[in-house]
């Protein structure tokens, strides 16, 4: 029998089966956060600081949504302070690596000022493959590097700082962390110049480690290009360093026929985020892409029916991957979430009774986040080896998963 089970709707909007309430939840948040920081040495200068930078991209994310819903401002300190960590640890060279500095190669001043200029190492445990090494795929998992979807969740993190604070600065950072980028992982593969993206490139942006393109990579691209253009063009609607027209181009392009149907639970939940994105972004930044949240939806509609067929929350613990399927109920939040963007806004907006009527057809779906956050939430669940191998971004994971508007708010 499938997992899957029907949420109830009451006055228009859709619940999950069972919620808790949002004070109990903050304070799980509270708990999972604050237990991270110290673990990874935000909390103190005697833990040395383990930096990973999808992971910190969402607990910077977290940090921010409970300042909005604690007014704490500590917590708005704490988001100030792993950016900070994030830009010095990842910006610079490894321990381990004869290279020094910023790996932009800019002086320790200009650095400090432009502190992503060269881009974010991943973080991983294991140095980067040299040049005369050979290609290991599982090894490959585990060595360092820069991949492409890594850097954009650290652009909507400095974005959303940006948005939070006020101080423009951190979304310029996000918008050159862009153009770097997009310079070092994308390629002319034809003589017409269309465009490719490389999965995974070297530390310093010199080569491919994979030369194969990341599946979503294009569209998490263009979406967050949007993002960064549409609130720079408040803050400096005329600067020319801040301007992502030809990066947003080239990213429209790379998107356009793609299919970006999956089954995989982590890709799942971003189509899903990826579409109440948008979507925020066409109703109150007047994006013209109207029809593309549609075909993401349609693409997460094929995956989840195949999801479901597989039925892998069966499974025991040390044979699931908790971060993976706390992406996808992640995800299923963002659709109760676009449905009540919808229903709030104007009947002038284009496309809206095709996206609404997609958008309930997922409803039967929403109820499986509830199994999997109650599901990782059960200490005996995290005792699994399965958890403890990647504890991190479980735990950051989960918590987005309780308290998700920091992440999927634009």
């Amino acid at each position: 029998m499938s997992p899957l089970m029907h949420g109830t709707i009451m006055n228009g909007k859709h619940t999950r089966g069972i919620k808790m309430g949002q004070n109990a939840s903050t304070s799980i948040v509270r708990e999972i956060m604050m237990e991270f920081a110290d673990l990874t040495g935000l909390l103190s200068d005697k833990v040395a600081p383990c930096r990973y930078l999808w992971t910190d991209a969402f607990a910077v994310c977290n940090f921010l949504e409970l300042y909005h819903q604690t007014g704490d401002s500590h917590y708005i300190q704490l988001a100030l302070h792993l950016v900070n960590q994030v830009h010095n640890v990842l910006g610079r060279h490894r321990n381990d690596d004869p290279r020094a500095g910023w790996i932009s190669g800019l002086d320790e001043q200009e650095g400090r000022m432009h502190p992503t200029r060269g881009g974010l190492r991943i973080g991983k445990k294991m140095n980067e493959r040299r040049p005369d090494e050979l290609y290991d795929a599982q090894l490959e998992w585990d060595r360092d590097g820069q991949y492409y979807h890594y850097l954009t969740k650290w652009m909507h993190a400095l974005n959303r700082v940006s948005q939070v604070t006020g101080e423009s600065t951190y979304n310029r950072w996000a918008i050159e962390l862009a153009k770097t980028a997009h310079a070092g992982f994308t390629y002319s593969y034809s003589f017409r110049h269309q465009k490719r993206m490389y999965w995974k490139m070297s530390i310093d942006l010199t080569c491919p480690l994979v030369s194969s393109m990341g599946h979503h990579d294009p569209l998490d691209g263009f979406i967050t290009y949007l993002q960064l253009q549409a609130t720079a063009a408040k803050d400096s609607p005329k600067s020319r360093d801040l301007d992502l027209s030809e990066e947003i181009t080239d990213m429209a392009d790379m998107c356009k026929g793609e299919s970006w149907a999956t089954d995989d639970p982590l890709g799942l939940g971003e189509l899903l985020s990826a579409a109440y994105k948008l979507t925020q972004l066409i109703v109150n930044e007047d994006v013209e892409q109207v029809d593309l949240p549609d075909i993401l939806l349609d693409a997460a509609r094929i995956g989840l029916l195949s999801y479901e067929r597989r039925n892998p929350l069966t499974l025991p613990a040390d044979y699931r991957l908790a971060f993976r399927e706390l992406g996808l109920s992640i995800g299923l939040h963002a659709i109760e979430k676009l449905l009540g963007l919808i229903w709030q806004t104007p009947h002038n907006f284009k496309m809206k009774h095709s996206l609404q009527s997609r958008a309930e057809d997922l409803l039967r779906y929403v109820p499986l986040g509830d199994i999997i956050e109650k599901y990782w939430h059960e200490p005996k669940n995290r005792n699994a080896e399965s958890w403890k191998a990647h504890r991190d971004i479980n735990m950051v994971m989960l918590a987005t998963s309780l308290a998700p508007d920091g992440y999927l708010s634009i």
